[in-house]
This record gives C-alpha cells, structure tokens and sequence, in this order.
C-alpha cells in the first residue's frame, strides 16, 4: 500500500540526494522504495483494469426505442 511515510521517505532520500548524495545504504532503500510504490501503482492499475467490464455493442436494430417499435425505425418526426 502507499502511504503518506512511504512518499515521504522517498522524497526524503531524493532531496538529500540531490544535496548531499546518499550513502550506500540509503541507495540501496531508495531503491526498494521505488520499487515498492512502483508495485503498489501496477497492482491498482490491473485492479482496474480487471474491474472494467466490456460491453459487447448490439446492432442498432436490437435496441428498442422508447415507441415499442423495436427498432424498425431510428427515428420519430
């Protein structure tokens, strides 16, 4: 999950690399930070796209217009 101290701590780590460069170990954690809020971002993203539901389009003449003519013509005058 991503929360609030996981961007924090990643932005953290970019700024202090930005100014003082990091140490080896603090690399290796911003690494897996990413990595982790990377995951996180695909996992909520195939959620979605799994969620989504195709909707098979009819041929117009199946949909029933609002006369009950069941489309045997598109449209009233």
């Amino acid at each position: 999950m991503i929360t609030r101290e996981l961007i924090d701590r990643i932005n953290e780590l970019a700024r202090k690399q930005r100014q003082a460069g990091l140490t080896p170990a603090e690399k290796e954690e911003q690494a897996i930070l990413r990595r982790q809020y990377i995951e996180n971002i695909k996992a909520q993203v195939k959620q979605t796209l799994e969620s989504i539901e195709f909707v098979e389009e009819l041929p117009e003449m199946e949909f029933s217009c609002s006369c009950g003519c069941q489309g045997k013509h598109h449209h009233h005058h």
